[in-house]
């Protein structure tokens, strides 16, 4: 008899062969060329709707009962990655890309795609610079440019059911780990595979639980970094809403590696459809016997608890989370001792974060020559990147390390709009640096990035075009820092706030050419004083703005002039008559009354009312509007 959902709740796995078993009747059961409907239930496609499109799509089959030859199933998955045009729906064996998909649409893709076998053309995805239509997942550029790794299972199974990911492989590898080596042959298979942390600082994964295995016996710990705070990162929420049950794995292979019988998830509390999976992911895990006591009849021990944090940003840094799972004020502590020696509650403890975790599940199954295979001599594997700002096609992508900058943002990312090159790229989250189009062929890996000014951090990659100010942009991150700095140490504490309020003066104009020396002098001080990461790297956005958008700095010191039309102290806002159509949205837009004119005539604005905030630019459709 065949293996099904139901079945597995009641089964207590006890050994390798009987995963193996269970699997191969999972497999069996599901016959690939059905027609199935697949419908995004990331958090974005939730946002857009997609439940009430899910709802919509299973009251159209229903209606069409008698048409269907075969009744197609639904599945919901996690975030297919492609989050700008969600709700997303796939029409399996084919893989029918539908894009923007409303509940309104359901009956007319279930009469045309499923009874018919023709496809609902406006509901593809069209390429930017053509507008020609695309028909399948594979042949969109956001994703045939992609090496899918720890993104392989998401948008492929549903998350809340054990049953799809071990159809997927799941558990394939710590099964392996646990039953076939020795911990220390675990550990040396992560070392021959090359992989490095993925949470920002790049540390050879293997070589860090090494250092925590030779502690022998005693209490050890190994933790999950789940407090992703970069500004527009989601890689890691993701991939907890979209394959918990990757993560759950790779931690029974670090506990098992460094003989530790327990696991800390720390995940801010922001994330509630990521703990929900996982806690879902846990419980399932459990009930099956892949984790708790004697797993897979190893003889081994191990389970994991869930910590939601506050979401301080601060909390990222390893020690300060330690300290916050320990209940204690999530600040950092100075190193040594490392982690690896004296971590969660004084004892020796590996912490990695999401993606990480989610590898070490693929390297096991598939071996380290394999994963070594990927990526660059020294950054191996793959890198998953939140894509965000101006760029055609915002998501999550996942490349293999040393792709160039120019093909994620161009290629994959379809582009910037409106124009034929990016400003510039901001990569590492806050701490990170922006990086020019000159830089456009740059390999993007661990060592490339930090050479040009900038680094991997854990994945936020965002685009700017020529309305952005770098100035501006320098601005914003310091003013993250500085609200996120727990201010233990006073180069950081105090050094962020000047640099901040020296840029405040070059948005007014008001700077001095001397002020970019204080810059250097004032980045180099937090740097080499800072006690942990946040500070360390906290002046990244100014040295990298200053080492490639110098001249932006120097009109608005010397010139008195924001060349990207951002700072308010140094704009005024005007119509031009000529293209101005007199169609009244910037007069309806604007909050001050500061627009004036009749009907189907020019228009203007009354500078002493203006407060610049662009609300009329926004609003005009025939770039009547400048900005000077």
């Amino acid at each position: 008899m065949q293996a099904t959902a139901k079945d597995t709740t009641e089964l207590r796995l006890g050994s390798l062969e009987e995963l193996e078993k269970l699997r191969g009747e999972l497999r069996a059961a599901e016959d690939p060329d059905q027609t199935r409907i697949i419908v995004c239930h990331g958090t974005g496609c939730v946002a857009n709707g997609s439940p009430g499109v899910t709802q919509a799509l299973k009251d159209a089959l229903a209606a069409a009962g008698e048409q269907v030859e075969v009744m197609p199933g639904i599945k919901t998955t996690g975030c297919h990655g492609f989050c700008s045009r969600g709700p997303l729906v796939i029409i399996k064996p084919k893989n029918i890309f539908y894009q923007q998909v409303k509940p309104a649409d359901a009956e007319e893709i279930v009469q045309q795609t499923i009874v018919k076998g023709e496809t609902v053309e406006r509901l593809l995805y069209k390429l930017p610079q053509s507008g020609e239509a695309v028909e399948t997942t594979e042949d969109i550029p956001f994703y045939a440019g992609q090496e899918r790794v720890v993104l392989k299972n998401i948008g492929q199974i549903d998350p809340t059911k054990i049953d799809d990911a071990i159809r997927a492989g799941a558990y394939a590898g710590a099964a392996k780990a646990l039953t076939t080596m020795e911990p220390q042959q675990v550990i040396d298979e992560v070392i021959k595979s090359g992989l490095r942390g993925r949470g920002g600082a790049g540390f050879p994964t293997g070589v860090k639980w090494n250092l925590a295995a030779k502690h022998q016996g005693g209490q050890k710990y190994v933790l999950c970094n789940a407090d992703e705070g970069d500004p527009g990162a989601f890689m890691d929420r993701s991939v907890m809403e979209g394959d918990p049950h990757a993560v759950v794995e790779g931690m029974i292979i670090g506990g098992y590696a460094i003989g530790a019988d327990t696991g800390y998830v720390y995940v801010r509390a922001e994330y509630p459809l990521a703990i929900k999976h996982l806690e879902k992911a846990l419980a399932d895990a459990r009930a099956l016997g892949l984790l708790g006591e004697n797993i897979l009849g190893s003889g081994f021990n191990f389970d994991i608890r869930i910590n939601r944090g506050a979401g301080a940003f601060v909390c990222g840094e390893e020690t300060a989370l330690m300290r916050s799972v320990e209940g204690k004020v999530g600040e950092p502590v100075p190193r040594p001792p490392y982690p690896s020696d004296k971590g969660l509650f004084g004892k020796p403890s590996v912490l990695n974060n999401v993606e990480t975790w989610a590898n070490v599940s693929r390297i096991l199954d598939r071996g380290a020559d394999w994963f070594a295979s990927l990526g660059t001599e020294k950054s191996k594997g793959t890198k998953v990147f939140a894509l965000v700002g101006k760029v055609n096609n915002v998501g999550l992508v996942e490349v293999p390390m040393g792709i160039k900058l120019k093909d994620i943002v161009m290629t994959i990312g379809g582009g910037v709009p409106g124009s034929d090159r990016f400003k510039a790229v901001q990569t590492g989250g806050p701490s990170g640096g922006c990086l020019p189009w000159e830089d456009a062929e740059l390999p993007v890996d661990f060592d490339s990035l930090i050479a040009a000014g900038s680094m991997m951090g854990s994945g936020g990659m965002i685009v700017m075009d020529d309305r952005d100010c770098m100035v501006d942009v320098a601005k914003y991150f310091l003013g993250f820092l500085e609200e996120e700095s727990c201010g233990k140490c006073f180069p950081c504490r105090l050094g962020v706030p000047r640099l901040r309020e020296t840029l405040n003066r070059f948005s007014k104009g008001e700077g001095t050419i001397e002020d970019i020396d204080d810059l250097y002098s004032m980045a180099e001080a937090i740097k080499a004083g800072s006690l942990c990461a946040l500070g360390g790297t906290a002046p990244n956005a100014v040295l990298s703005t200053l080492r490639y958008f110098r001249d932006e700095y120097e009109a608005h010191i010397l010139e008195h002039r924001c060349p990207a039309g951002v700072c308010k102290d140094l704009i005024t806002y005007s119509i031009d008559p000529e293209a101005c159509t007199g169609c009244h949205a910037c007069f309806r837009a604007c909050p001050q009354n500061a627009v004036s004119g009749e009907k189907k005539k020019p228009h203007t604005i009354d500078e002493s009312l203006c407060i610049r905030c662009g609300m009329c630019l926004e609003s005009c459709k025939f770039g009547a509007v400048q900005v000077q």
